[in-house]
């Protein structure tokens, strides 16, 4: 029997039999439909990637002010698009270390301050154009400007300069600084034909996908790109789709009824429910992602350091992480740092929930009335629920949260980042540095926070040159407690990304990056015969 089945399987692997016909013969053989179907996963892998089909994905995170300009990304669908039809320097690899992409070999000084990235031959834009390291130059330079408003200005703001000599691009920063390669797997640094200073929007980079429908806030869809350089290692599918559905029980029902194959930002409280679902796999990793409660230093009331204190102890963490994420996550401690980066030191005190000290800092702050919050399902998965359950817990502290639920569409460029209290998400950084430096330092153009501190930024730009690794970790143990005791974050709980396929997609890999494979599931999957 298990001799047949085995040759069945193949079959079905290589398009010669019906995935309906060899589950019909296993049925007959007494086989269960799970033993059937874990055969078929290990044939399909055995088989290798199957080329072929259209890849869709029913995805939250998408709006009608999207762009294809890659420095504007803001949420999951411009975020998971870009990395379709985008090509980098750099990309992390589910263990964390780096893979080269157009940068073939990279190189250092002995003090780390100047850094080459030669450009690897070959690789073709989607426009037919050749990459060079003057399109490379001048990605980074756009990035660097001001004017470009990039989410990846924090992290360029320590280069000094930058040049091509022959196929390299050199970058001398001010500062030492041994994480920078990391830095340049930013998914904003898509490498683009002169940088994007032409057309920043035009969607034309270099990876497997080339873009072929863009409807911001509806869909998004790519066509395999025949050139791309690396066509045996993604691009399998020959078209690939993102329908933007931000309501939960749409995306689900979508799913379950096979209008797509993938989902992102499965609630927590339907996980169960989910995989109770024939043909349906939850795929949950857990890693450097983080759901906040973001308060702006700056503004009134916020700018009161009790009112500020008050509130991260009217937080009930556990509360959270049980009835918030059910078990799918752990619990947070007012900075963006868990035991996923290297230099993580595990001795700050973890703030309990203290009703009582919460009262008495909130009436040291002088600050008559209630205190507005703002979120939306789109925050992050049960947003809305974390919201009123923060209500319910600031309450007993004799604080009044009044909760105010905003449209989805328009949240990330009308209420993120620019109203001073407001629920969010973090996706986490590679390294403790990227992720200050993207939200935490003064001149962060993302610093959510509006958490200004010059001894802050000094000691983070110190941390970077510091080679000694047990001085590097004691600087940011430091770094935490000021952002933990002093800035505008409350931060309740890590989360696990949690996505969900069918049985359609194999090749999936748990990245803890970012949900989606760090948003490479559509471009490194494939579908089953």
């Amino acid at each position: 029997m298990s001799q047949e089945l085995e040759y069945l399987s193949h079959r079905v692997a290589v398009g010669k039999l019906s995935r309906r016909d060899f589950l019909g013969r296993a049925a007959a053989l007494g086989v269960t439909a799970s033993f059937a179907n874990t055969l078929l996963g290990s044939a399909a892998r055995a088989a290798g990637p199957q080329k072929g089909g259209i890849i869709k994905a029913g995805m939250q995170g998408g709006e009608a002010t999207n762009s294809l300009d890659p420095a504007s990304f803001l949420s999951q669908v411009p975020f998971t698009f870009g990395k379709s039809w985008g090509e980098y320097l750099v990309a992390l690899t589910p263990a964390g270390g780096l893979e080269n992409r157009i940068a073939e070999e990279i190189g250092a000084s002995d003090d780390a301050k100047v850094w080459t990235f030669k450009i690897r031959d070959g690789v073709e834009f989607h426009n037919g154009k050749t990459v060079t390291a003057d399109d490379v130059l001048a990605t980074l330079e756009r990035h660097s400007n001001e004017d470009s408003k990039s989410g990846a200005l924090g992290i360029m703001k320590g280069i000094e300069s930058m040049k091509v000599d022959g196929k390299n691009v050199v970058v001398t920063l001010k500062e030492a600084n041994a994480d920078l390669p990391y830095l340049m797997a930013d998914y904003h640094l898509i490498i683009q034909p002169n940088g994007g200073k032409d057309a920043p929007d035009a969607g034309i980079s270099a990876g497997p996908y080339k873009v072929t429908v863009n409807e911001p806030g509806v869909r998004h869809g790519g066509e395999r790109f025949a050139n791309y350089w690396q066509g045996d290692k993604m691009g399998f599918a020959d078209q690939i789709e993102i329908i933007v559905i931000n309501d939960a029980t749409a995306r689900t029902a979508a799913l379950q009824g096979g209008q797509v194959q993938l989902i992102n930002r499965v609630e927590p409280k339907i996980v169960d429910l989910v995989k109770r679902v024939p043909g349906v796999t939850i795929r949950n990793v857990s890693g450097r992602g983080h759901y906040v409660f973001i308060m702006h230093c700056n503004t009134a009331p916020f700018d009161n350091a009790d009112l500020r204190m008050a509130l991260k102890y009217a937080m009930n963490r556990e509360d959270m992480v049980e009835k918030i994420l059910r078990g799918y996550g752990s619990v947070g401690n007012d900075f963006p740092i868990n035991g996923a980066y290297p230099l993580f030191s595990d001795d700050v005190e973890q703030r309990p929930y203290d009703p009582d000290k919460a009262a008495f800092h909130f009436k040291k702050s002088g600050h008559d009335g209630s205190v507005l919050l703002r979120t939306s399902d789109v925050a992050f998965p049960g947003a809305v629920d974390a919201a009123q359950l923060y209500q319910q817990s600031c309450a007993k502290a004799g604080i009044t949260i009044d909760v105010k639920r905003e449209p989805g569409d328009g949240y990330w460029s009308e209420v993120w980042n620019k109203q001073p209290f407001s629920t969010s998400y973090w996706g986490g950084r590679p390294t403790q540095d990227q992720m200050y430096s993207t939200a935490y330092i003064s001149t962060a153009d993302w610093n959510d926070t509006r958490f200004f501190r010059e001894d802050f930024d000094k000691l983070i730009i110190a941390a970077r040159a510091e080679l000694d690794e047990a001085k590097r970790k004691a600087m940011y143990r430091d770094a935490a407690l000021m952002v933990r005791d002093d800035g505008g974050l409350i931060l309740p709980m890590f989360n696990d990304f949690i996505d969900a396929s069918t049985d359609k997609i194999d090749g999936w890999e748990p990245h803890p990056a970012a949900e989606l494979m760090d948003g490479y599931a559509l471009a490194k999957c494939w579908l089953t015969a």
